[in-house]
């Protein structure tokens, strides 16, 4: 059961399974992705070269002018997701900038595809300092680290004390006094997080996301949900799916 679970997370965060479902666009699993802080998500995205990307359309005749166009629009599309995650207005759009002044002046494909990793994971890396910005423990950072990277599991404060080496009792009051919140709450959050945009993103069945992110039951889900968001998953859906800022017409496959 549980390599099922991961096998289903990893299956929403990579998109490589041929199950039968509505199309999650690509380029928008790649800038949450970014926008979420998942710097080894994001290496692992960029590992296909960006000029060798599926699905980009011609915006110039000129083959290394259409990727200096597309690397243009996926840099600034980074900067407005990452916007929306809490960073700061001046400090994502100088970093869009900096990297749109390189790939202006870059000479072959093999400098736009090295901007290209260098800036998201840049973002990326940016994003995960952020969420943390205001833990100053080490250990709690090493927690939350954790809990990011195992929201497929039933994580404990056990579990946590383990990882990080302290008293359970100990590491509780540290991460609220630290965090605001306790660790349940701060996981629990993190997990309505993921299932809002698995909601929006993707058609998994209620059953099917409290299955992912191992709640005990649907209706113990739809229940957390309803509490945290004020409204049923089902409904959340109804009026937010596909609700991405995004025209399909402004679609050119970049990411």
């Amino acid at each position: 059961m549980q390599s099922e679970k991961a096998l289903f997370y990893r299956d929403f965060v990579r998109r490589e399974s041929n199950i039968a479902r509505a199309p999650y666009p690509p380029e928008l699993e790649f800038y949450s992705v970014i926008k979420s802080g998942d710097v080894r998500q994001t290496r692992e995205l960029c590992r296909v070269p960006f000029s060798e990307k599926e699905g980009l359309g011609v915006l110039s005749h000129q083959a290394l002018q259409n990727l200096k166009y597309h690397l243009v629009i996926t840099i600034a599309m980074v900067a407005r997701y990452c916007i929306e995650g809490g960073m700061e207005l001046s400090e994502a759009y100088g970093l869009s900038d900096v990297y749109i002044l390189e790939t202006d002046s870059a000479k072959n494909s093999d400098d736009l595809v090295a901007i290209h990793r260098t800036a998201c994971i840049d973002y990326a890396s940016r994003m995960r300092t952020l969420r943390k910005q205001k833990i100053h423990t080490g250990h709690i950072a090493k927690c939350i680290d954790y809990i990011y990277d195992h929201l497929h599991t039933r994580i404990t404060v056990e579990r946590l004390s383990e990882h990080v080496g302290l008293n359970g009792s100990y590491l509780s009051r540290l991460f609220k006094s630290e965090v605001g919140m306790s660790i349940t709450d701060y996981v629990r959050r993190q997990k309505i997080e993921t299932a809002k945009n698995m909601l929006v993103y993707s058609d998994y069945s209620s059953a099917q996301i409290a299955l992912v992110l191992a709640f005990p039951s649907q209706s113990y889900f739809s229940e957390i949900f309803r509490k945290h968001i004020g409204t049923t998953p089902r409904k959340y859906r109804a009026s937010h799916f596909r609700e991405t800022g995004i025209g399909p017409s402004t679609h050119h496959g970049n990411f």
